[in-house]
């Protein structure tokens, strides 16, 4: 049995719903189709579609292999389009994944020139801050910030990221401004970010400081922990691009600068196991041609 053609047969007969309207479009018999399917099953010792008179349905299974078998096939399709010189014009489906609030920001207007440029692509933005299995979830490129752990993974660095301590000019006049980072603790604090207990680090000389200060808001939104900021809250530790506004319109002001950390990398990652379609390195050139994603000077 080949396998490439029993999963296009195991696909046209879920998108199509039925053996025979699969065995027109793939140009067989539906009896030579159903053996494709039963061959299939036999092997993956699972079944994948449910049968009966009237209807083809598919299993719990079978919608998990679907979904496999479409990946697959698109790869088998790119790679024999690469082999024979084809597919040099960005076309088809591309799915980019990035972090809320810098995925609204700066990713949506990056999305939105790359259709416009490329009228032959659907593009879809998926924006969560986790950190998502590109393979698993369908994703062909994603936007990341920070350190990358090891992995299969192909990285193109296109910017970087600080990582800033504010607070409102009222509150720093009213409470005087912090000249070294041990002096965090005489403050109010304000948490933004996922641990139960806040640790905020810099470097002073080339030695790490790490100070744990006692916040009186904690939040998992950086928009509140920045309102709380303007409104005299205290200091708060966030990504430069996440308070970029409120510092521009004065609402916020830097402190304790020169004991930042070296600011992160932005990365465009995609997986090494696929080729780089043209429609993938189309938006990689567009980023690194266009964006300013440089949040690493003053």
């Amino acid at each position: 049995m080949d396998r490439i053609d029993a999963m296009q047969a195991f696909v046209a007969v879920a998108d199509l719903k039925g053996f025979a309207p699969a065995a027109r479009k793939l140009g067989l018999s539906p009896s030579g189709v159903t053996r494709m399917i039963a061959a299939l099953e036999d092997r993956l010792g699972a079944r994948l579609l449910q049968r009966t008179t009237r209807r083809v349905a598919l299993t719990d299974v079978g919608a998990r292999y679907l979904e496999r078998a479409r990946r697959i096939l698109a790869d088998v399709e790119e790679a024999e389009g690469a082999a024979e010189g084809e597919r040099t014009q960005p076309s088809g489906r591309l799915v980019v994944s990035a972090p809320v609030g810098f995925g609204r920001l700066h990713v949506s207007p990056m999305m939105s020139a790359y259709l416009k440029r490329y009228a032959e692509v659907t593009g879809e933005l998926r924006l969560e801050d986790r950190m998502v299995n590109l393979v698993e979830d369908g994703v062909d490129l994603a936007v990341r910030i920070g350190h990358l752990p090891d992995s299969t993974l192909v990285a193109r660095q296109v910017g970087q990221m600080r990582r800033i301590v504010v607070a409102a000019p009222g509150y720093l006049k009213r409470h005087g401004e912090p000249k070294a980072p041990a002096a965090i603790a005489s403050h109010q604090a304000i948490q933004f970010g996922a641990a139960a207990a806040p640790d905020w680090r810099f470097i002073d000389g080339g030695r790490e400081i790490r100070v744990m200060p006692a916040p009186r808001f904690l939040t998992n939104s950086a928009d509140a922990a920045i309102q709380h900021a303007e409104a005299g809250g205290g200091l708060t530790r966030v990504l430069f691009y996440q308070a970029a506004d409120s510092l521009r319109r004065g609402r916020l002001k830097i402190v304790l600068q020169k004991f930042e950390q070296p600011p992160l990398p932005i990365h465009l990652v995609y997986p090494t196991s696929r080729l780089l379609s043209a429609k993938v390195r189309a938006f990689i050139d567009l980023v690194t041609g266009t964006a300013d994603w440089d949040f690493g000077g003053t």
